[in-house]
């Protein structure tokens, strides 16, 4: 918990997106850990199984 003090309201954008492997869509609601790797067309996300045949 934190105790945070506003000074002057401001609107912040924020994005969000599901964390799933890139290879069989699984996540961490599925128990699997999750692993961000670059490629040369961006970061994707694999799951424990599938990072390490990377």
């Amino acid at each position: 918990m934190q105790d945070i003090q506003i000074l002057k309201k401001q609107e912040i954008q924020t994005s969000v997106s599901k964390v799933e492997c890139y290879v069989c869509g699984k996540g961490l609601e599925d128990g699997h850990s999750i692993t961000a790797k670059t490629l040369p067309n961006g970061t994707v996300l694999f799951c424990d199984v599938h990072y390490s045949l990377q």
